[in-house]
Order: structure tokens, then C-alpha cells, then sequence
């Protein structure tokens, strides 16, 4: 079997460290090439654990938008879902159209979870941390059972998700004391 790896195609130390962290969370640890510098296999079609996993292209003229967690949202399923048989799920939110943030405090029951902000802002605040405004660049792991709330948002917000498992629990819950 020819390995295959993608190597220095993740130049910021930081995102190799969450990369890292992603694929030892998925069963696929990364390894060191003789030159030392950090290589991180791509998935092969039968992963340790046993998750299959597909080659899968999600094109932004085909996929669209449609409902999901939050009414105020409309999120684009990128496929990560079918890809990973149930381990990941990844989307594209965004605004939708005349709807506004209801801030309730809730909790995702979730093994990883993080977004990273592609257009517009978002209030957020978070058990321990307080409010966090986040705008384009702007990268957040929102750590399992983090208590948490959406206080508003502009109506331009693109933000992209990632989350493990793809198949998750949301609960609401009092708020922090």
C-alpha cells in the first residue's frame, strides 16, 4: 500500500497542533518524517477503528443552503458527514435573512467542536470567559459541555463549522451563576 502525505501544507504551528489533535481524535495519529518536521497522513480508505472514509467534493454552485439547528441560521452541509461515516460534520453557516440571535444558554454534548469566522461578526459568551466578539480570521474550540450563548450577530456572517461527532446533542441550560 503506497502511504500518501501532505506535507508542509500546514505552515502555522498552531493549526498543525490542532490538525494534530483533529486527526488523533479520529483514530489517524501523525507521525514525524526523517527530516523531523511534521507530515500528517491523509486518510486512507479504512482508518484504525474502523471508519471508512470517501473522497467527497463539495462545490459551492451545487450545494446549498437549508435549515438546521438554528432558525436564524441557514447552514451548508460540506459532506464531511458521508465522508467519515458519522465521526465529522462540517458546514458553512450563515445568516439568515431577517433573523436574529436568540441568546440562550445551552451546551453542545460534543467531542470537538471549533469555527472559524469567514465573513461579518458574532457576539458570543461563554461560562468563564465572558463576551467574545469575533470577526474574519477569528478561529474558536468551543471545549465539550463549555456552557455558552449567542448574543447577536451581523447579517453578513459566513462562519465555517467542524464538529465531532457529526450526529450531536444540544441542550439548554440554566445560566451560569
Amino acid at each position: 500500500m503506497a502511504a500518501m502525505w501532505l506535507s508542509r501544507a500546514v505552515a502555522a504551528s498552531s493549526v498543525k497542533t490542532e490538525c494534530f489533535a483533529l486527526y488523533a481524535k479520529m483514530g489517524s495519529a501523525p507521525t514525524l518524517a526523517s527530516d523531523a518536521s511534521p507530515r500528517l497522513p491523509l486518510f486512507e480508505t479504512n482508518l484504525a477503528g474502523g471508519m471508512t472514509v470517501d473522497f467527497v467534493v463539495s462545490k459551492a454552485n451545487e450545494d446549498g443552503f437549508e435549515g438546521g439547528l438554528r432558525a436564524f441560521f441557514e447552514y451548508r452541509d460540506l459532506k464531511m458527514n458521508d465522508a467519515t461515516d458519522g465521526k465529522v460534520i462540517a458546514h458553512v453557516v450563515r445568516a439568515k435573512e431577517g433573523g436574529h440571535a436568540e441568546p440562550k444558554w445551552h451546551v453542545h454534548d460534543v467531542e470537538f467542536q471549533m469555527f472559524y469566522v469567514l465573513k461579518g461578526w458574532a457576539k458570543f459568551e461563554y461560562e468563564g470567559h465572558g463576551v467574545i466578539t469575533v470577526k474574519p480570521g477569528d478561529c474558536v474550540h468551543q471545549p465539550p459541555g463549555i456552557r455558552h450563548r449567542e448574543i447577536e450577530h451581523s447579517d453578513d456572517l459566513d462562519l465555517l463549522e467542524v464538529v465531532l461527532p457529526a450526529d450531536f446533542k444540544t441542550r439548554l441550560v440554566d445560566a451560569p451563576a
